[in-house]
């Protein structure tokens, strides 16, 4: 059974699965999925359990939470000398844990006995609930101390050993999530695998302490069909996941398909009436977005102005109703994870440093072609509420936040959006005068507005509370008030400020602190693009609380500075490798595929917007080592690990693109960009990487393309006969050179290069000549002193040297033809 659900793909999981258009999502907080496999069993199932109440017991937690250090616990395991905020919140559980390490292996091995495998991260609510439902119950730790060892990992420190057993719970049923349970051999083969548990039998279903026995039973009295079967399913999945490609590149016209096969897919999945592609539950997946904006350039170079426009209306409606819906934190600023319900309202409330750094990059986007400050706006709320709320005292920029906390100080419940939710007694209280406007904005109701679909609140948790949503026009709302209405605006703003001083007073989520590289990398390239890119809003705006409105040129310190902590502690000068995460110190996991390819993309942005040469340079450094520690060089593509942890026995090769991007559709594009900065061999061999590399994804390409956006947009930039080239020359460090880039990044162009150039930096222009003499003469010929001058260059010609940044977006706008 399992090599016939593969075939559905080589690299990853069947189809079925991408209608929740997240790979690796967690579970819908009102539908948690329980899968369970045991071939020597008989009662595979696959079901859904009834929601259990949101409200559970605050976790006890261990050195460096938010749990004072003097409370007593009945309880303390291995996990206490952790670092991890996940490890650390099961540190005082009865069950005996053991982090991923040797020491429990052996133990397995030495207890003749099955690992009990649980992998979650420290936002996720349904980890939460089976925490307190099973691993604080001293009846299930007694099963599980006596008939297993148990193994805690957090999946966002250790994507590598989430990654194997995610797969093989996704391979047998198409689905997966966290938390994410699975019976392991001591050789650590899986023998059966599940997500979410309860404690007890329900509905005719299993739960978890029948489990524990049902496993104990077959380990005791089948154990050779056990071991047998979960070697065969990690045989099978290594050969299906480490697929190679037949060619060195893809076939003619493939990428131009496979871009309008998924832009084709993706219309016809869009909801035209609530916005965004697909049903509920709805996640912002930025790399939709990206893929819908790209293919609707290529239509427009071709001439076809009226498919373009149809394809950006789409984007612009979805970003819209993304913003205006409960999913956007109206007072703080920033996104939740997912909406419940198709309306974009009841979200699951975790925050997320991936969705933040992706969705600035596609609010910017479309800043960039409309000029409309709406979505200039929202990217400015979102990296205000990064500033404010996510950055440590070095500039490193944490992971997440949590869904649930205390209602109020004392409290010894937990409920999710507890932080986030209001009564409209509240409202009015807090507001005064100007509570009715604001309520009738956000559809504030005494009974609560959790009223919009039946997937919104169904056990009515969230009765007489409200999630804040807008329904109507603000125009339309202040011409009824006959308001004008900047000051309609002003009124919201300040109320959000006054809400938001109340609720910083109420007991926050868990902030999980922990930093990683990948999440930075994409956070990086946000700050840096950000800093570019709103210098095109109008002089003089007025913005509103929680939008600070600070000097663009202020995001990019920030970018800079959270690019050096990672240097500082996340990367050996000396083997050039990069460690994945870090908290109270570097984790023990080595970097991975994403956190080289994630790091690198951030790195050429820093650089492409005004960074030190260095960036640059480090950039090259990284794409060397991703290209020894994870290239398939007679294969093609990378792999996620770099095969040296003989613990984890699967090395994929990634290419769907998820709640994150994948790794090799990053690094597609990395390998392009640099090929277009650098010359000669070295350019050659980015170019050539990146197309056997996207070779090995052929089939997904052709069949599959909504499962790889970012992917098919990549096939087609490697497609691009001649990348545009904007060279800026000049004082770096002067107002007019500013100007010059920000005009260079006004306008939407995806296959555009930009190379910033102070010849009269040494350090620069030996990199230069080294690495793109062209470059360095351009530099050498068109430098003058007193001024700056930008060449625009494509098909192997230069324009003649614009000297404003006027001219240079005037020559930047202009229409350029293509084929799609």
């Amino acid at each position: 059974m399992l090599k016939t659900l593969l075939l559905f793909s080589s690299s990853s999981p069947p189809p079925a699965f991408f209608s929740r258009h997240n790979r690796f999502s967690s579970l819908p907080r009102k539908f948690p999925y329980t899968y369970a496999h045991c071939p020597s069993l008989s009662w595979p199932f696959s079901s859904v359990f009834p929601r259990p109440i949101h409200a559970f017991k605050v976790l006890a937690m261990a050195e460096g939470t938010t749990t004072s250090s003097s409370h007593s616990h009945n309880y303390t395991n291995r996990l206490a000398a952790e670092h991890s905020p996940y490890l650390l919140q099961h540190a005082h559980n009865p069950v005996d844990w053991y982090p991923w390490s040797e020491e429990a292996f052996a133990e397995a091995r030495k207890k003749d006995v099955p690992i009990f495998l649980s992998i979650g991260y420290s936002t996720c609510h349904w980890c939460h609930v089976m925490e307190v439902e099973s691993f604080e119950n001293e009846e299930v730790a007694k099963l599980l101390n006596d008939w297993f060892v148990s193994i805690k990992v957090d999946r966002e420190e250790r994507p590598d050993v989430d990654k194997v057993y995610m797969t093989y719970v996704q391979a047998l049923y198409a689905g997966g999530g966290w938390p994410l349970s699975v019976f392991l051999s001591p050789d650590l083969k899986p023998l059966m695998g599940g997500t979410y548990f309860p404690p007890e039998d329900k509905y005719g279903r299993p739960g978890f302490k029948t489990i524990l026995r049902k496993v104990k039973d077959a380990w005791d009295n089948k154990r050779d069909m056990l071991v047998k079967s979960g070697a065969f399913a990690i045989e099978q999945l290594s050969e299906a996941l480490s697929t190679s490609a037949g060619s060195n590149q893809l076939p003619d016209g493939l990428p131009q398909n496979a871009l309008r096969l998924c832009a084709e897919q993706l219309s016809r999945s869009y909801d035209s009436r609530l916005g965004g592609f697909g049903s509920a539950p709805k996640f912002p997946r930025p790399v939709e977005i990206q893929l819908m904006l790209y293919h609707s350039k290529k239509l427009e170079e071709s001439g076809k102005p009226g498919g373009a426009k149809e394809s950006q209306k789409m984007v612009f409606f979805s970003l819209e109703c993304m913003a205006r819906g409960g999913i956007h934190d109206h007072v703080g600023g920033g996104f939740h994870r997912y909406s419940v319900d198709e309306f974009w309202h009841v979200p699951h409330f975790e925050k997320m440093l991936y969705d933040q750094g992706q969705l600035v990059n596609v609010y910017l986007d479309a800043f960039s072609i409309t000029k409309d400050v709406f979505y200039s706006f929202v990217s400015r709320d979102i990296l205000d509420y990064l500033r404010r709320d996510m950055i440590g005292s070095e500039g490193e920029i944490f992971s997440a936040e949590d869904a649930d906390s205390a209602e109020f100080e004392g409290e010894t419940q937990k409920k999710e959006g507890a932080f986030y939710i209001w009564t409209s007694k509240e409202i009015d209280d807090i507001l005064g005068k100007h509570a009715s406007l604001f309520r009738e904005h956000y559809y504030v109701k005494p009974s609560g507005n959790c009223d919009l679909s039946r997937m919104s609140d169904p056990h009515n948790e969230f009765k007489g509370k409200n999630v804040l949503i807008e329904r109507n026009d603000s125009s339309a709302l202040a011409s009824k008030l006959d308001m004008p209405i900047q000051e309609y605006l002003d009124i919201l703003g300040e109320s959000r400020k006054k809400l938001f001083d109340v609720r910083s007073k109420r007991p926050r989520p868990h902030l999980d602190d922990k930093v990683i590289v990948s999440w930075n990398g994409l956070a990086i390239s946000a700050f840096a693009r950000g800093s570019k890119i709103l210098k095109g809003e109008s002089q003089g705006m007025c913005v509103n609380f929680p939008v600070v409105g600070c000097d663009p040129m202020e995001y990019l310190e920030v970018a800079e500075k959270a690019a050096n902590f990672i240097r500082r502690h996340l990367y050996n000068e000396q083997t050039h490798r990069l460690q994945h995460s870090f908290r109270n110190g570097p984790s023990k996991a080595p970097g991975f595929l994403d956190d080289y390819a994630f790091l690198i993309s951030g790195l050429l942005d820093l650089y492409e917007c005004g960074g030190s040469t260095d960036w640059l340079v480090w950039a090259t450094e990284l794409q060397d080592m991703q290209d020894e520690l994870f290239l398939d060089r007679e294969g093609g593509a990378y792999f996620n690990t770099p095969g040296e942890d003989p613990s984890v026995l699967l090395r994929v090769k990634e290419d769907h693109d998820g709640a994150e991007p994948s790794g090799n559709s990053v690094s597609a594009i990395n390998l392009v960009r640099l090929a277009s900065m650098v010359s000669g061999s070295k350019s050659d061999r980015y170019r050539e990487n990146a197309g056997h590399l996207l070779a090995v994804f052929e089939t997904r390409l052709k069949d599959m393309a909504m499962a790889v956006p970012l992917m098919c947009c990549a096939a087609d930039m490697l497609c691009v006969p001649s990348r545009k080239q904007v060279v800026l020359v000049g004082h770096k460090s002067s107002v007019e050179f500013e100007n010059m880039l920000a005009a260079a990044h006004a306008s939407y162009d995806p296959n555009k290069t930009v190379i910033p150039i102070d010849p009269t930096n040494t350090g620069e222009m030996e990199f230069w000549e080294a690495n793109n003499s062209k470059v360095a003469l351009m530099a050498r010929q068109n430098f003058a002193a007193d001024k700056v001058v930008a060449l625009v260059c494509q098909n192997f010609t230069c324009s003649p040297p614009a000297s404003s940044s006027k001219s240079l977006e005037d020559l930047l706008s202009k229409k350029t033809t293509s084929v799609v």
